[in-house]
């Protein structure tokens, strides 16, 4: 039976590098490489028969591929799109478990408080959208639209009439300005603030140190010894701590923290000193404000807005505390509690640095005026109720 003459080749330009980036790449597929080499060798006018000796290729694949080629160019080198197996799931299902993992649990009934792919997968079933779905599949589905309903973040509307302007005035402190004025090197920035309730829990049995490929273990039981409030002032621009102690919180403890800071120097002497805090009931309202001119002239209590404790920095240095000190408690008793405290202030202040607080005017401004656009996209949520 006659064979069929093999096809001439001739390659332009463009498609002579292509083929020779394909043929030699470092990052070709195996396949591919082969193609463009075979297609190579036939351009150079060798027959199928040299070029299935030189390459190791069945004689019939050197033929397709070259034919290939002939009729339909580069393109024709890539794999033909397949069928494959039949989708189980039609577009309609995926568009509804998506719909069904965008909705609360509670809007169709469900006491659940948010959904997982295992639930998901169980409410697809129960609603015949599917007669049988795995949490995998729901799992994949959600992946590709970044959805994930077993997560949340809480939020919380801004109620304080005045929120930029008392917002304002915080972040001008930090960058030492009062009223559109420079600090002078007399005038210090104190941000204030109580840490309630830390717990003075006995473990049963002694903590474990760390060991190789092992973490440090804490026994689980424990006895109550009772709870202390932490009160801290932080100097915001030369980063020292000063706390104290105290069975509760209340005026009289938060006062007797400003006579600690108030009756030493620099303080005692300055010309003014900014008390930033947030509204916390021992030092909220004109009252409070009042209370500290009349103990100290030189004082000024300026406020954070309402529900913005982020503000105040000394937020920062509670955090630390409780990574560092309290977490994971284990102290016999309340003075124990207290004696540590006061060593990582000790601790604190012969190291510590400014925080690099980066939050400016211009980042408040910005904030609200995506609050007001999302504001604007959902005027439902604007007359809700407040959260608190």
């Amino acid at each position: 039976m006659p064979v069929a003459p093999a096809r001439p080749i001739t390659l332009t330009a463009s498609e002579r590098k292509r083929l020779k980036t394909m043929a030699y790449g470092h990052k070709t597929e195996h396949r591919l490489r082969q193609r463009a080499q075979v297609v190579l060798h036939a351009a150079r006018g060798r027959p199928n028969a040299r070029i299935a000796r030189e390459s190791g290729l069945h004689l019939d694949t050197v033929r397709t591929w070259r034919g290939r080629f002939a009729e339909h160019r580069l393109p024709a080198l890539s794999d033909r799109k397949r069928s494959g197996r039949p989708a189980s799931f039609t577009p309609l299902q995926t568009a509804q478990v998506k719909a069904l993992a965008c909705q609360l649990p509670a809007e169709s009934g469900t006491p659940l408080s948010r959904w997982s792919a295992p639930e998901l997968a169980r409410e697809v079933v129960g609603r015949a959208i599917a007669g049988a779905i795995s949490a995998s599949t729901v799992r994949r589905w959600l992946k590709q639209d970044a959805l994930k309903p077993w997560q949340y973040r809480s939020w919380i509307f801004i109620t304080d009439p005045a929120f930029r302007s008392r917002a304002e005035r915080v972040l001008d402190l930090y960058a030492r300005i009062w009223n559109g004025e420079a600090l002078g090197a007399d005038e210090y920035v104190i941000s204030a603030d109580e840490k309630t309730s830390i717990q003075a829990r006995c473990r049963c049995h002694p903590a474990l140190a760390p060991g190789q490929a092992r973490a440090m273990r804490v026994n689980h039981t424990y006895g109550r010894g009772g709870a202390l409030a932490y009160l801290a002032a932080y100097d915001v621009h030369h980063a020292k701590i000063f706390g104290r102690c105290e069975p509760r919180t209340g005026i009289a403890p938060f006062m007797a923290l400003v006579d600690q800071v108030m009756t030493q120097e620099p303080y005692a002497s300055a010309k003014r000193v900014f008390w930033v805090v947030d509204n916390g009931s021992s030092h909220r309202g004109k009252k409070a404000a009042d209370r500290l001119t009349l103990a100290y002239p030189n004082a000024v209590l300026v406020h954070t807005p309402v529900h913005a404790s982020w503000l105040n920095q000394v937020e920062i240095y509670f955090s630390v505390v409780q990574r560092k000190v309290v977490t994971p408690n284990d102290f016999t008793d309340l003075n124990e509690v207290a004696d540590r405290l006061r060593a990582f202030e000790d601790r604190y202040n012969a190291t510590a640095q400014p925080f690099q607080w980066k939050f400016t005017t211009s980042d408040l401004d910005d904030l609200l005026a995506r609050l007001d656009r999302h504001t604007a996209d959902h005027p439902e949520e604007s007359s809700a109720a407040p959260a608190t």
